[in-house]
């Protein structure tokens, strides 16, 4: 086979149809766009118009209330803490800093926030600004402690 033998597959490639290119093409005069009107010329979007009928996104009931100073953690699970401890990247002693010069955490945001999932078999002591009750569970039953260094959370700090 040579580049000059390449084909599409038959039925890959549909030609486009043209328009306005005569009575005999069945798309021709007006290229199916009907007479007059906004919509026959060129250049017109009209986003979510509905010919003066109020649009759908306006009928639908608006509902909820969005926090405008909501707190946003970065999200860290257990399992992988320990994925990490394993690879070298973490020390037992486990800092927010220590999460992000390690590449388990992009950036801090609002602070981080440990969850349950997956296991820790290592003994830890971690530090950060939130936790759920289960991650300090587990934390504690490997024998080390989690200590939530801010309010923002809804776990009591590690007692």
């Amino acid at each position: 086979m040579k580049l000059h033998e390449l084909r599409d597959n038959p039925g890959a490639a549909k030609k486009a149809k043209r328009v306005g290119r005569g009575p005999g093409s069945g798309k021709g005069k007006m290229g199916g766009r009907g007479i007059k009107g906004q919509k026959s010329r060129s250049g017109v979007a009209i986003a979510a118009y509905e010919g003066g009928q109020m649009p759908l996104y306006q009928r639908l009931p608006k509902r909820g209330f969005n926090k405008p100073n909501r707190k946003s953690f970065a999200v860290v699970n257990l399992g992988l803490i320990q994925k990490f401890i394993d690879a070298g990247k973490l020390t037992a002693d486990i800092t927010e800093d220590s999460l992000v010069a390690s590449g388990l955490v992009r950036r801090k945001l609002d602070g981080i926030r440990v969850l349950a999932k997956g296991e820790l078999t290592t003994k830890a002591t971690i530090t950060v600004t939130g936790a759920s009750r289960a991650a300090v569970e587990a934390v504690e039953k490997a024998g080390g402690s989690l200590t939530v260094t801010s309010a923002a959370s809804d776990a009591p700090a590690a007692e």
